[in-house]
């Protein structure tokens, strides 16, 4: 969509605070709720509808929101305090089957419902800025732009699917937009990019060439002409000049995908699927990824040829083979990037980095 899911439900509850449960090596990033009261806990995989709130608003301690989901019960929400023992907790049937991102491919292949729903959030009761008349329009009112976006001398068809420019974001001259896009605010499409929806570019990302339904979360680029549909790009990546993905199989089959759960590739159930790249990781000019290719983070891939399917976080090299890309180096590397942006990269960021560096140690063997 164009929000992050943290970033619904804030604007869902009109919320000033949000508070994670996750991982330990990330509760320094990202703050639990430590007060000594009940709060409601939401399952971070699910994203907020308007009746889902009104449900998840009227929870009371001790009670427990839940619906069935792939067979099995999952709890959407709760309301308890994590201090205290209860005997027992009510469980409420969820009234309404919300979107579910359960798997990586979900991200993209949800996006377009999620990013209809962001953009009637969003601009409802609010006047976009006017569009500028060198512009060839359709459906201009499925189109908002923020203050200060710009967009002069493109092509913007949003029949299909709503197009919003973010806050200082820019569509430069002759790039062609088919919707639903989300340009996020202080991006920037570059000349003559061509974009199919739907697709996701995150704030402060640079985006040309070609892409056809993918999310790019942000402080990403993909600056050059070059290839990237049915993909993931996660922060702070980077791919170089004409590099492509594949994102349908010759034989037209089922696109199977890494699990890093199970250790293994799985089916997606997907015709088309591409690139899944962690944060951090980049690649070189022209490279070659394979229909279904998982990197990790902090990989630099390069080189001729199609490097495996699966990439380690912290790989270095490419088709014709892959080594360590040392910690020491990669928090350097790190450190540049986010000095560019006027961030940084503190020692928060870097023990999180020194965690997934050993974490992933064993599919780098």
């Amino acid at each position: 969509g164009i929000l992050t899911i943290s970033e619904k439900w804030k604007r869902h509850l009109s919320s000033d605070s949000i508070y994670y449960k996750t991982e330990d090596y990330l509760k320094e990033k990202f703050p639990a709720f430590e007060k000594d009261s009940a709060v409601i806990y939401i399952n971070g995989a699910i994203c907020p509808t308007k009746e889902l709130v009104s449900e998840v608003k009227k929870l009371k301690e001790a009670e427990r929101l839940v619906l069935k989901h792939d067979g099995k019960i999952i709890t959407v929400a709760e309301c308890i305090n994590i201090n205290s023992d209860y005997l027992t907790i009510s469980e409420i049937e969820c009234t309404f089957k919300p979107t579910i991102i359960k798997n990586l491919w979900d991200i993209f292949s949800k996006n377009g419902e999620q990013l209809l729903q962001d953009f009637e959030l969003l601009t409802k009761g609010r006047k976009s800025q006017p569009i500028s008349k060198t512009n060839q329009v359709i459906k201009p009112e499925n189109i908002f732009l923020e203050e200060g976006a710009i967009v002069e001398c493109a092509i913007l068809n949003a029949s299909s699917g709503p197009i919003y420019v973010g806050k200082d974001a820019e569509i430069m001259e002759g790039s062609i937009v088919r919707g639903g896009l989300a340009l996020c605010e202080h991006s920037a499409l570059k000349l003559g990019a061509k974009i199919y929806g739907p697709t996701t570019i995150g704030p402060y990302s640079k985006v040309g060439g070609e892409v056809t339904n993918s999310v790019i979360l942000g402080y990403s680029n993909k600056g050059h002409d070059g290839f990237l549909g049915n993909s993931v790009l996660g922060e702070w990546c980077n791919i170089g000049a004409d590099s492509n993905n594949s994102n349908l199989k010759n034989n037209y089959a089922e696109v199977k995908l890494w699990n890093y759960p199970q250790e293994k590739f799985v089916g997606t159930g997907l015709q088309f699927c591409g690139l899944i790249m962690g944060d951090h990781s980049k690649c070189g000019i022209n490279t070659m990824f394979n229909t279904g290719t998982v990197v990790g983070v902090s990989a630099n891939i390069f080189g001729a040829g199609f490097p495996r399917n699966f990439l380690p976080s912290f790989s270095w090299g490419g088709a014709a083979g892959i080594t360590t890309y040392r910690l020491k180096d990669a928090i350097e590397t790190a450190e540049r990037v986010y000095e560019r942006r006027g961030k940084k990269f503190d020692e928060v960021e870097q023990k999180i980095f020194a965690h997934v560096f050993e974490q992933t140690e064993k599919f780098r063997k």
